[in-house]
């Protein structure tokens, strides 16, 4: 089988996505498959494998690049006649996927990363709320943005109407799509079980780690208080951010003494090592599809704090988790209080339920299996 994953959630530093597809090429690879990626990016930096169609860089993280030319995706697809062409973003890529020729490829499929309508819109909305505070009450903007979301909601579902199936990650997804009239497929992630695995802590003190992307919609400022306002009263604990991004530098500024911002981390057995010897991971991203840092540290035995919202909340039981309302920092605090005066007890449901996050491996058989069946039913129908 032929597959190709176009998408513009392509960043030089990594990323979830690229993250993602990456592990996909390697395992499609070793069960027998062709798998390939159209991405943004400088040609210069293309390999066999990942063609970089050239783009601006983006004004908010400079890391990610524009794709601009759907006439270049609908010519690549055209070249390669794909078995699959995967969309993994829902912007210029699925412009380009849904201008490529029937009979250049078998069936198109949509995969829901990123939560982007609700997302930006709360995000947005929160943050000119708070620079126009000294202003009063701004009552349209919410219903603005609102209104702003209609059509978006309309492309998401010309999206899907145009493809054999649409994908997502967490039930909840599934069933707000669902609401908005794109009928989706729940097909959890997985991560690599060889690297995040449940192993004996060894460190001294209180450390707590946190992992993913230094961007304003996963609302670090809420983790960064929370944390300041837990280790006001236990000057042993520390806190290690994993990640880079626009954000930085600003959080870096909000951060208490102890906190340690290690960057984005390559090599992904020090990350694993990392997590499997914290005493517990913090999360303030209400707006995950899925949430692969939370299944990251359960898969690794670690116990989580998360928001009471998105695939963060999902994936995070009560025997091995505390939740908190979203954005609040003091009850963030709370949390992570109740979650460490229980001791082993979470770190031991939490080794229990790493049975249950599935693998990398697992997830693409899954996956693949999917794309039998759908290249099945396409042969069957008429053209």
């Amino acid at each position: 089988m032929k597959v190709v994953d176009v998408t513009e959630f392509y960043s030089e530093r990594g990323g979830g996505v690229r993250s993602y597809l990456e592990s996909k090429e390697h395992i499609l690879c070793q069960l027998g498959h062709e798998s390939s990626m159209l991405v943004p990016g400088p040609p210069s930096k293309a390999t066999k494998t990942v063609r970089r169609l050239g783009g601006p860089a983006m004004p908010y993280d400079p890391t990610y690049h524009l794709l601009w030319r759907p006439d270049k995706i609908r010519e690549a697809i055209a070249a390669s006649c794909p078995d699959v062409v995967a969309i993994h973003s829902p912007y210029v890529a699925a412009l380009g996927v849904l201008a490529a020729k029937r009979g250049t490829y078998g069936i198109r499929t949509f995969v829901w990363h990123s939560d982007f309508i609700d997302t930006y819109e709360r995000v947005l909305v929160e943050d000119l709320l708070r620079r126009w505070r000294a202003d009063g009450h701004r009552p349209w903007a919410r219903p603005a943005a609102r209104a702003a979301g209609v059509p978006l909601w309309a492309w998401v579902r010309t999206i899907a109407r145009a493809c054999a199936a649409t994908f997502c990650a967490s039930a909840w997804q599934a069933s707000k799509l669902a609401r908005h009239g794109v009928p989706a497929e729940r097909l959890p992630f997985g991560v690599d079980k060889e690297i995040f695995r449940p192993r004996e802590r060894k460190s001294d003190g209180v450390t707590l780690v946190a992992s993913g992307r230094l961007a304003i919609e996963k609302r670090w400022d809420t983790v960064l208080e929370g944390f300041a306002r837990f280790s006001a009263t236990r000057p042993d604990a520390r806190l290690v951010v994993y990640g880079d991004g626009p954000e930085r530098a600003r959080l870096e500024k909000l951060a208490s003494k102890n906190v340690h911002f290690a960057g984005f981390e390559k090599d992904r057995r020090k990350l694993g090592d990392a997590i499997a010897g914290a005493d517990a991971l913090v999360h303030g991203c209400p707006h995950e599809t899925f949430g692969i840092a939370i299944a990251e540290a359960i898969a690794s035995g670690v116990p989580v704090v998360v928001p009471d919202e998105g695939g963060a909340a999902e994936l995070a039981k009560p025997d091995f988790s505390e939740t908190f309302r979203a954005g609040d920092a003091p009850g963030c605090a709370a949390a992570i209080e109740r979650l460490l005066a229980r001791g082993a007890t979470a770190r031991d449901a939490a080794a229990r339920a790493s049975r249950d996050i599935l693998s990398t491996r697992e997830h693409f058989e899954r996956l693949l299996a999917r794309y039998d069946d759908l290249l099945g039913r396409a042969r069957r129908e008429p053209a």
